[in-house]
């Protein structure tokens, strides 16, 4: 079986939740057949026993200033992936940057297309702040692609209730859920301080950990709110950088001014970090904050949860599907407007919610620890990749079949 998986992101190139997957479910798929990866930027050197990978690089003649620019450079990155997936038996592509390219080797080359859906764009409104005028060719893409696939995977069953919710006209026989994974031989707690020593923090202190992107979805701003109300003694690492724009990143920048100056002990790293120094960050926290107003998964908790953290998260999304309330970690219940932005009805009771559940684990760190070896269970019995993979390449086989 000759598999061609589209993607944006692939390794080093990961900045988020669908890259993190690919990555992985890759490399299991490649195991049992003949996987090419079709990825953007660099040339990937091949790594033995994985994937072939091909990189993809978009149109010069489309690069602007303006922000539709990217979309546009998107699209012409799906054209060439699928004249390069020829010969392949079945295309499989991920994300909306991607979906396109996927319907278009479907229609060329007639074979199966299958889409996994890492988020919708319906419900990411606030990416108009982000892509312009390309916001509208985004949801193209992705709405023209999912209707006409053959199969439609979605992370978690909440996510593919809002998928039949935003495009009614796919049929739902032909979607599944297969939830994502984590690699918990490579996640899992590192008693190793010095990445912690480095950058400041201290390791015999509680820490509360939040990693993620500066994005609206991530929800950063609620956890900054929240922030005066944890527990001063606490120290707050905030691994967050890459700013979906410059709006954010000086909404950020203030509210991380405040913080500081209300309460202190904060330690922000902007830069993305290594994997590694991720896990060892992790494996000390008391507690990791995910508080995302968008999560049809939530991959970032699943790494928590792996290297022993116990997880306050929103119950937004799949998140509840991943967090055992009271068992692995702490929901905080969240009510959005109806406008589809997101947004809290009552953001200062969220962030006070989310304050008062972060400060109930760090006030019972054997409560927390606790939480911790529970997640990490959970994660290795429930979310394997290996699993993953397996579901996925069933699929595969029924549709060849």
């Amino acid at each position: 079986m000759r598999v061609a998986l589209l993607t944006r992101e692939y390794p080093p190139e990961v900045y988020g939740g669908a890259g993190v997957h690919v990555e992985y479910l890759a490399r299991e798929l490649a195991r049992v057949a003949d996987v090419t990866v079709h990825c953007w930027g660099a040339e990937r050197p091949p790594v033995p026993g994985g994937p072939a990978v091909v990189s993809h690089r978009p149109w010069d003649a489309l690069a602007g200033p303006e922000p539709y620019a990217a979309a546009l450079q998107a699209f012409s990155i799906d054209l060439t992936m699928a004249a390069g997936v020829a010969g392949a038996d079945l295309v499989h592509s991920h994300t909306w940057y991607a979906n396109l390219g996927g319907h278009l080797a479907k229609l060329v080359h007639g074979i199966p297309h299958v889409a996994t859906v890492h988020s919708l764009e319906p419900m990411r409104p606030w990416k108009r702040e982000q892509l312009g005028g390309g916001y509208a060719l985004s949801g193209f893409a992705e709405r023209t692609a999912l209707e006409a696939a053959d199969a439609i995977v979605a992370v978690s069953a909440a996510h593919l209730r809002e998928i039949l919710s935003c495009y009614p006209a796919i049929d739902p026989a032909r979607t599944s859920v297969i939830y994502n994974g984590i690699d918990a031989d490579e996640y899992r707690p590192d008693a190793g301080t010095d990445v912690l020593e480095r950058h400041g923090i201290d390791p015999a202190r509680p820490s509360v950990v939040f990693v993620g992107r500066i994005t609206r979805q991530k929800g950063l701003t609620h956890l900054l709110d929240a922030a005066p109300a944890i527990d001063p003694d606490v120290q707050l690492v905030l691994c967050a950088g890459a700013p979906d724009t410059p709006e954010i990143a000086a909404e950020i920048a203030a509210k991380m001014e405040v913080v500081r100056a209300t309460r202190g002990n904060v330690i922000w790293i902007e830069e993305m970090l290594p994997k590694p120094d991720v896990i060892q960050i992790l494996g000390h926290a008391t507690a990791f904050a995910c508080p995302s107003v968008y999560e049809p998964m939530g991959i970032v908790n699943l790494e928590a949860m792996a290297c022993e953290a116990a997880v306050v998260a929103t119950a937004v999304g799949g998140i509840p599907e991943v967090v055992e309330d009271g068992v692995t970690g702490l929901l905080v219940p969240y009510d959005a407007e109806a406008d589809g932005t997101g947004t809290p009805v009552d953001p200062a009771g969220m962030a006070a919610d989310l304050a008062a559940r972060i400060n109930e684990l760090i006030a019972d760190p054997a409560r927390a620890e606790a939480m911790g070896l529970a997640g990490r269970a959970r994660a290795v019995e429930r979310f394997g990749w290996d699993v993953a993979a397996a579901e996925t390449l069933a699929l595969y086989e029924r549709l060849l079949a």
